[in-house]
């Protein structure tokens, strides 16, 4: 079947925009909505977004005088009886999908295709309400649809596999990248996202950690374009609670039952940029410009002095030497505690070789490259180490890192700060080994630490704040974003990314999708920088296994247990990149 003339219902900002892909790729659409101001409103987003193009010099005055040529506009669905694609955009509401589908099916030819672009709502039920619903699927393209390139194809049990590849084939004809997908709530990227989301509203909720640190977490710890409470700003809390309720009532899992937060902000109103205001507050309705308000931390430490003069980190691995090397570039003298010689001559061999390349790329001279190497120390023995601050970043097993606090509490002075580097162990835990878990914390860095900016500064329920505080000036002063939290699994960063990638491993269990299809659809949809497969492999099969079987222990949330397959991946040896085999073989 060809199409040549394509209608798009429903011209909020994600129809306009669909609006707008279609007719930039040659195709005559008609838009539609039901109110004369929301044509206005749509033309106006159609225009400016053609406008961005014709600046950044994507767009000529000819394309966007062709692009006008094939829209056209009206408040009449009878006005679509010639299309032969119609794809629905209205707000996310069953009753009201299926009379706008009910009635297209009167209005549109027998061969026409109708596709809605609900993003959790049952694509079989809206499908019922017309008397061809193997016509019907869905065709879910993300926001901005004119950027992002995924668009998840949902077929029911009743769609002829002749409309599923028209429609695939629509879809490659707009420049996306088609994944076909059965019809369950929340498809591939909102059954991952949503969760992921749900639970940093918990977080937050649970006076955690703070708005800010939760998405500066995010952001620097895993590369995400947005915090999750930003992004559920810009996607809309409404929306949010939407299609997390209707994941819940279709799937009983918890972690998609809608957070009671969630539920207050919406009825209060409190909408996100929509309405000016959600988790931040905004210059007015509709503006990305967030604005200070009661909940803003102060940003008056500057961080610029610290009572830290020296620092020891034990340990002579990837990241005990990254520490070091943060400290001793930001010209704070270092002392590297290791085993034995060797592996003290190998640790500063390691640094001098980073740091050369460094001067061959002309990033830092051959002076500063001394300076730096002039800051680092090596001994093999704690009882001649003479610094301020300690921070063990060895093994992530609980005994040797308890053996090495209590032989450093033994042999250093009273004030010495402790710190350790772990990501799951409980620091409380190893600050109880010591003399002075006052004095004792968690400085979590991310590998790798010379060039990953966020660090979790974690205290515990006996930590001196007046220490943590300290502790947190000396990280900002050598150019770290840190983020304040406190002693429980995961903290932050690993406590919200991996219950996701352990969901995401239970949907390929499920043969609800390719591994390949789930890296597409939360690279390509959600815009992270790995799909969640290829970050395991990356991190490391037993690593992920370790924190997730961590998560599940602290918080019995049954969420949390780790998926069998990835179990039987360790078992079998297969743990990643680090072997050449994971959930794919890596060449």
């Amino acid at each position: 079947m060809e199409i040549s003339r394509i209608g798009v219902v429903g011209l909020g900002t994600m129809g306009s925009g669909i609006l707008e892909v279609v007719a930039r790729n040659g195709y005559s659409v008609v838009g539609v909505d039901l109110t004369e101001s929301g044509l206005e409103r749509a033309k106006s987003r159609v225009q400016e977004s053609m406008e961005r193009g014709l600046s950044r010099g994507k767009l000529t005055e000819d394309d966007m005088a062709n692009i006008s040529g094939r829209i056209s506009f009206t408040t009449e669905l009878s006005d679509l009886a010639d299309c032969d694609f119609v794809i629905e955009a209205i707000n996310e509401d069953l009753g009201s999908k299926r009379q706008v589908f009910a009635t297209l099916d009167q209005i549109l030819p027998s061969h026409a295709i109708l596709a809605t672009n609900t993003s959790a709502l049952s694509v079989t039920d809206i499908s019922v309400s017309t008397s061809r619903p193997s016509r019907v699927l869905g065709m879910h393209f993300f926001n901005p649809a004119t950027v992002q390139k995924f668009i998840e194809i949902v077929q029911t049990v009743t769609t002829d596999p002749e409309a599923v590849e028209i429609s695939r084939n629509l879809a490659a004809s707009l420049g996306k990248e088609p994944v076909v997908v059965s019809d369950r709530a929340g498809f591939i990227a909102n059954a991952l996202l949503f969760g992921y989301l749900n639970q940093a509203v918990a977080m937050y909720e649970q006076k955690y950690a703070s708005r800010e640190d939760i998405d500066s977490a995010m952001k620097l710890g895993c590369g995400l374009p947005m915090g999750p409470l930003a992004l559920l700003d810009l996607i809309g809390l409404d929306t949010s609670l939407q299609i997390l309720d209707t994941m819940y009532r279709q799937g009983r899992d918890r972690l998609h039952a809608p957070n009671a937060l969630l539920k207050q902000m919406v009825a209060a109103g409190l909408l996100g940029r929509k309405s000016g205001r959600g988790f931040y507050t905004y210059e007015s309705t509709n503006s990305p410009e967030v604005i200070a308000d009661q909940r803003t931390p102060d940003a008056s430490s500057s961080g610029g002095s610290t009572r830290f003069r020296s620092v020891g980190v034990i340990g002579s691995g990837t990241m005990a030497t990254g520490i070091a090397s943060v400290f001793a570039t930001a010209g704070i003298p270092v002392t590297l505690v290791t085993r034995s010689a060797e592996k003290s001559q190998s640790a500063v061999a390691g640094l001098a070789k980073s740091w050369q390349k460094l001067v061959d790329k002309g990033k830092i001279t051959p002076e500063k490259l001394e300076e730096n190497l002039g800051n680092i120390q090596t001994i093999e023995s704690v009882s001649s180490l003479n610094v301020d601050l300690v921070i063990e970043a060895i093994a992530e097993d609980f005994e040797t890192k308890a053996t090495v606090f209590r032989e450093l509490d033994r042999v250093m002075p009273a004030n010495v700060v402790f710190a350790t580097t772990t990501s799951s162990l409980s620091v409380i835990e190893l600050a109880a080994q010591t003399s002075r878990p006052e004095k004792f914390l968690g400085i979590h860095f991310f590998n790798p630490a010379a060039i990953m900016k966020l660090v979790e500064m974690v205290s515990t329920v006996v930590s001196d704040p007046l220490v943590v505080a300290e502790c947190t000036d000396l990280i900002r002063s050598v150019g770290k974003v840190p983020v304040q939290c406190s002693d429980r699994a995961g903290f932050i960063v690993n406590a919200l990314l991996f219950p996701y990638l352990n969901n995401a491993i239970a949907m390929a269990t499920e043969n609800y999708a390719t591994l390949d299809d789930i890296d597409a659809a939360m690279k390509l949809g959600c815009g992270y920088p790995m799909g969640p497969f290829e970050l395991l492999d990356v991190v490391g099969l037993d690593v992920s296994l370790a924190i997730i079987t961590t998560l599940y222990l602290e918080f019995r949330e049954p969420g949390f247990a780790p998926a069998p397959r990835l179990e039987h991946l360790v078992t079998a040896g297969f743990l990643g990149r680090k072997v050449g085999r994971g959930f794919r073989s890596i060449a």
